[in-house]
């Protein structure tokens, strides 16, 4: 690794066109599997100017109203625009019935699935955690999804009136070795609904007193002559999906580590948890923050391949990149021995198909904005640090 370098991760707000998408899909996950836990679906979304397109192909006798939730998600992100909102945008639905589950006789009574079943799809899946941050997330991934959701949370209260629900964040990190030594830079694009003499400045002071300020203050890293602050680099920002269009599981990296570890390049969003290219990506995380927490590395990534018709996965490999207090072998074998990674363990284990019916409000909605990982005001079953007492044995 070099002796020092800068890393840039990037965030945007839940009004992103793209991640409006996410959103959307993902509360049709939600309102299926709150009433048919073993519901399968797929869902993926399109938003350009104002017309909403969304593709679903599903197996249940669950009922839903796909262009309902659709307005009521578009509502909740806070879309108000006589060019945009959800009295006026057009929603287009292609709903589909999926082929038959081969898996569907292996659902036990009670809707759990036996920890036996197949996996029907190939996929290598990436977990990660380091010591940056409290959340044992990369150190410019965390602080730009901390400077998204304080966008909009002045937005939401008022504190910044004409504020868009569309915005985006880059924060950069100047690291000495493999340590996060001081904040490079901080980018933010905002998007403001009207244009008047001024707007700009106010803005600019606005973002600076209210967004910036109060996220950087309590952290161990600080703004110092040497760190860049932007606001609207370029001038006016034109977001929002009248000026951009929008897709489900285009912000991979956002959703994950912001691509200083690697991801597998699937959408997590819009799946049923019974895809283990999203459940997989939770089990891998759920491992690595562990070993972190744990003590046993400093940094840890665990990769979890997985091939069609076979429930366990092929390979399972880690890396500690030079930070082990043992060898990696030896590590791997800490994981392979009180990790399970078959795809009916991880649903069982996280009880992922019953989610939804125990959030009123949607669960895996509130993960398609700001990450799916290092949410600290969820209490998500995958970052539980639940297997830290049995790992810590491996250091005696």
């Amino acid at each position: 690794m070099p002796d020092g370098f800068v890393f840039n991760s990037e965030s945007v707000t839940e009004g992103h066109p793209d991640k409006l998408c996410d959103q959307i899909s993902d509360a049709v996950v939600d309102h299926l599997l709150a009433q048919d836990p073993c519901a399968r679906v797929r869902a993926e979304c399109a938003v350009s100017g104002a017309i909403v397109f969304l593709a679903c192909r599903f197996q249940t006798e669950a009922n839903i109203d796909f262009a309902r939730v659709a307005r009521k998600v578009i509502g909740r992100v806070g879309y108000r625009l006589p060019e945009f909102s959800p009295q006026t945008c057009n929603i287009l639905t292609s709903p589909r019935a999926l082929a038959p589950d081969p898996n569907a006789g292996h659902k036990a009574p009670g809707g759990v699935c036996y920890r036996g079943i197949s996996n029907p799809t190939q996929v290598t899946l990436f977990g990660y955690a380091c010591r940056d941050t409290p959340a044992l997330l990369p150190y410019p991934i965390w602080l730009a999804h901390q400077l998204s959701r304080r966008l909009t949370a002045v937005r939401q209260s008022g504190e910044i009136v004409n504020l868009s629900p569309d915005a985006k964040v880059q924060a950069g990190i100047a690291y000495k070795g493999c340590r996060p030594r001081s904040i490079h830079s901080i980018t933010v694009n905002a998007h403001i609904q009207s244009e008047a003499p001024g707007d700009e400045r106010r803005l600019n002071e606005q973002i600076h007193e209210l967004v910036i300020k109060p996220v950087i203050d309590p952290l161990d890293l600080a703004i110092d002559k040497q760190t860049r602050i932007t606001v609207n680099p370029e001038g006016f920002y034109q977001g929002g999906p009248v000026h951009h269009s929008g897709l489900t599981g285009r912000k991979n990296a956002i959703d994950t580590y912001g691509e200083f570890s690697r991801h597998s390049g699937k959408a997590l969003s819009g799946k049923d948890p019974q895809r283990i290219d999203r459940c997989g990506a939770y089990a891998a995380r759920h491992a690595a923050k562990n070993m972190v927490a744990a003590g046993l590395a400093e940094r840890c990534e665990v990769m979890l391949s997985y091939s069609i018709g076979r429930s366990e996965p092929v390979s399972v490999f880690l890396e500690s990149f030079g930070t082990g207090k043992l060898s990696d072998e030896a590590l791997l074998k800490r994981v392979r021995r009180h990790f399970d990674f078959r795809l009916g363990s991880i649903l069982d284990n996280f009880e992922l198909c019953h989610l939804p019916s125990r959030h009123p409000d949607g669960f895996y909605r509130e993960l398609a904005a700001y990450g799916h990982f290092g949410r600290e005001e969820l209490d998500l079953p995958w970052e539980r640090l639940d297997r830290v007492d049995i790992l810590k044995t491996a250091l005696k």
